[in-house]
């Protein structure tokens, strides 16, 4: 039917039908930038793309922006867009009045493939629609309406601009002018959930595939794990104490000696060795302090340079600046044009303020100095021989500490040795004093340990009582409960049955049958566990679910005639007044 989805599979063959005149088709997709899809011969633009829809030497638009896709260029405004007559095999289009503004479009949904068409010829067919549309790209389906109206979807986003080129344009059938062979056509985007789903599809790829770009870039870019600390033996001991002379691997070696100590590596048998390492890393003090003094005097001989250098700048600002005044005189101010002097005024000022900007800083270096060496006479003229003795004190202290460093590395070395000769003693000896003395303080400890434990268990021993203690009274308490609660219960029943056989002795005096008796009987029980009372129909609701025969005026003309069991009693306010029956049949009784 005409209302129902139509796939067309249009071939390469399909796209070129015969035109009378192919010149006025190819003009109008010219305009556009668009190339003529159909027509014989060499094509007007040979650097166009059909694929893409968009000529070369035009950027595309990427297809990474959201909500675009691969559409052709915009028109220049500038650029005359000249709309001529269409020649198709069953009808002709005419092109709309170029002084009428162009025709309105809706906003541009994302992803958009499908147009509407409004305005065909009431006798327009499919096939008519075909034949005018498949020119602007390949026809995925048509779905045509009874109403002069159809939807048309393509294969690519661009095409749909070629289609909406063809809006405003009057079409005829034939040769025929009958109103139900001519129509006026408009064209406008169409909202389709093909094209959102698609563009929605698309869009995901193309996120999925940024968070695949990023990830990679990040996975580049992050720095590569530090290698793993070896652990400790007597062979990678030597290698790190070679390190460690060498100044490129001081830091490395540095490192792995960190991790060593702070891993418990040290024992009595590697403590000379560790000891060893320590003394060969307190050697590079030394060395680092002078090139911290090395690197200071660099500095202090850049500073000099720099100053140097600053002044001999300020020196030329100066010159440029006095050719400027020297120019603002009348004698030379005249001679130049307005632009000139504006020129020079201009330069004048720029120059000044660079100027004041670097004498502010050579001025701040000078002061810096100056205070610097206001501090050193101070001290110079208060402690002179103090820096003198202080210079043959460290002198001597270098002395002493090379000294001391040289004789550690002799008594390194002894240890060493006197600890191998103990190790190839000991497979000789029977006896070893220090593993007797290893085993009196290993059974100090132990008796020490066994004591506390000692001490420990009494503890837990004596809380274990105390708790026992306090559940023996938590199960007294609970008894006591208990019988509190028999008890209470007992005097609730007690009470319960009581005003029962009151209403029942009262009742009997007033000569009422049995079922008066049981109801009087049952409400007096009712009322007792309501000490604040009840109204008749709470009363009555109660009543009824033991005996549906009861009637609430009954009830409330027999309760009346009690006076000294029941009385009623009026409760609340104004509109929350309400009146509530009460038991008093206890009220008489005097307690003994």
């Amino acid at each position: 039917s005409a209302d129902s989805n139509r796939t067309l599979n249009v071939d390469s063959t399909a796209m070129t039908l015969p035109m009378s005149d192919p010149t006025a088709w190819a003009t109008a997709m010219n305009n556009l930038g668009m190339a003529p899809l159909g027509i014989a011969g060499q094509p007007i633009l040979p650097d166009f793309d059909p694929a893409l829809g968009m000529m070369t030497g035009i950027p595309p638009i990427t297809p990474m922006m959201p909500g675009l896709g691969i559409v052709p260029p915009p028109i220049p405004p500038d650029m005359p867009v000249v709309k001529e007559i269409i020649h198709c095999k069953s009808c002709t289009l005419f092109p709309p009045n170029p002084n009428l503004p162009p025709p309105a479009t809706r906003e541009r949904p994302p992803g958009c493939k499908t147009v509407f068409v409004g305005g065909l010829p009431e006798n327009g067919t499919e096939q008519i629609i075909v034949e005018v549309f498949e020119q602007c790209g390949e026809i995925i389906a048509i779905r045509k309406s009874k109403k002069n109206f159809c939807h048309i979807r393509f294969a690519e986003e661009y095409m749909v601009d070629k289609a909406l080129y063809l809006s405003g344009y009057r079409i005829r059938l034939g040769s025929s002018t009958d109103k139900k062979d001519t129509g006026r056509l408009h064209v406008d985007f169409a909202q389709a959930r093909d094209d959102l789903y698609e563009w929605e599809c698309k869009q995901r790829m193309l996120a999925r595939e940024e968070r695949h770009r990023r990830r990679m870039e990040e996975e580049r870019l992050r720095p590569p794990s530090p290698p793993p600390v070896v652990h400790y033996s007597d062979h990678e001991c030597s290698i790190v104490a070679e390190k460690l002379k060498d100044d490129s691997k001081f830091s490395e070696a540095v490192q792995t000696l960190l991790t060593w100590i702070e891993r418990g590596e040290v024992n009595r048998r590697s403590a000379n060795n560790f000891y060893s390492m320590i003394q060969s890393a307190n050697s590079h003090v030394r060395r680092l302090v002078n090139e911290k003094a090395a690197h200071e005097k660099d500095m202090e001989e850049a500073k000099e340079k720099f100053k140097q250098a600053l002044s001999g700048i300020l020196i030329q600002f100066e010159q440029i600046v006095a050719v400027y005044h020297s120019a603002s005189k009348q004698k030379a101010w005249d001679h130049f044009t307005k632009a000139q002097r504006k020129n020079i005024s201009v330069w004048c000022k720029q120059a000044e303020e660079i100027r004041n900007i670097h004498n502010d800083e050579l001025m701040g270096i000078r002061r810096e100095e100056e205070m610097e060496m206001s501090d050193d006479e101070i001290e110079e003229t208060t402690e002179t021989k103090e820096t003198e003795e202080s210079a043959l004190v460290s002198q001597a202290e270098a002395l002493k500490e090379e000294n001391d460093s040289l004789r550690w590395q002799l008594d390194a070395y002894r240890n060493e040795v006197e600890l191998l000769k103990q190790e190839q003693g000991k497979a000789h000896r029977e006896d070893d004093p220090n593993k007797e003395q290893q085993l009196k303080l290993l059974q100090q400890a132990l008796q020490g340990m066994q004591q506390h434990l000692l001490k420990v268990q009494e503890e837990y021993k004596r809380k274990e009582a105390e708790l026992e203690k306090v559940k023996d009274d938590k199960l007294q308490v609970e008894k006591m409960l208990e019988n509190l609660k028999e008890k209470v219960h007992v005097i609730v029943s007690i009470t319960s049955y009581y005003s029962l056989l009151c209403g029942i002795s009262r009742t009997i005096k007033l000569k009422c049958n049995l079922h008066d008796i049981v109801s009087i009987g049952i409400i007096s029980t009712f009322l007792h566990v309501h000490p604040f009372g009840a109204s008749i129909e709470y009363i009555c609701s109660y009543l009824h679910r033991l005996d549906n025969k009861i009637c609430t005026s009954d009830v409330e003309c027999l309760m009346s005639r009690l006076q000294h069991t029941f009385k009623q009693e009026m409760t609340g306010v104004g509109a929350s007044l309400e009146k509530r029956w009460k038991f008093c049949g206890f009220e008489g009784l005097k307690l003994t």
